[in-house]
């Protein structure tokens, strides 16, 4: 459990009976790369936001392969969870966290009690709401509108700015999977990009030179 103080200075906005609140109900977790925070199919019993750490969020199909839909960082909330206001709710996506993440969990029946009752808590659900609706337009515009070599280079963006860092630690089986295409045209494409300098392949990861040339 996070005290008051530990909430303020992480979440500077809201108010003190908010805070205060938060400190009497929250749950405090520790994840481990690689853990299931939530999968597809499981009951959504509680909402969480991420404290340090990364998660990521993708859409299963009937298969069990997995399509990346985007990140959560810290400071920022699970919009899947928030809208389940009671516990009859199936998740429709998988999350797991990226390296060691810590995260607090929050009672379901308190999301529409501090909706009405706290300005803060309600401009910070519209945002994580937004901004998960304009990631989700961003990535329907690239699976509908964009080749899938313009779709590897968003991806490879998109983890580059969010993992901050220039090695991606990525198979291009695991990269064929996120991107809903076989290992094979992911390796084809790969290959394109370290030849024109912008990219160079190792045997699990890929690094970063200058995709910004593109």
């Amino acid at each position: 459990m996070l005290t008051k103080q530990e909430i303020h200075e992480r979440f500077p906005d809201f108010e003190p009976e908010l805070v205060r609140e938060m400190a009497g109900v929250c749950q405090l977790r520790n994840f481990a790369d690689g853990n299931l925070l939530m999968k597809t199919g499981q009951y959504i019993k509680s909402t969480m936001v991420i404290l340090s750490g990364l998660v990521k969020v993708s859409r299963e199909d009937e298969e069990g392969d997995e399509f990346f839909m985007y990140y959560i960082e810290p400071g920022q909330a699970c919009a899947l969870s928030m809208v389940c206001s009671n516990k009859q709710n199936i998740s429709e996506l998988t999350a797991k966290s990226v390296g060691d993440t810590e995260v607090i969990t929050l009672p379901l029946d308190k999301m529409d009690e501090w909706m009405m009752k706290y300005k803060s808590w309600y401009y910070f659900v519209l945002g994580t709401y937004r901004r998960r609706f304009e990631e989700l337009l961003t990535t329907i515009d690239h699976i509908a509108f964009r080749n899938m070599d313009e779709r590897l280079v968003f991806y490879l963006k998109k983890n580059q700015d969010t993992l901050k860092t220039n090695i991606l630690p990525f198979t291009h089986a695991e990269i064929a999977t996120e991107l809903n295409s076989s290992r094979e045209v992911i390796t084809r494409l790969m290959k394109k990009l370290a030849d024109k300098g912008l990219v160079k392949l190792h045997r699990n990861s890929i690094e970063i030179l200058d995709l910004d040339a593109l």
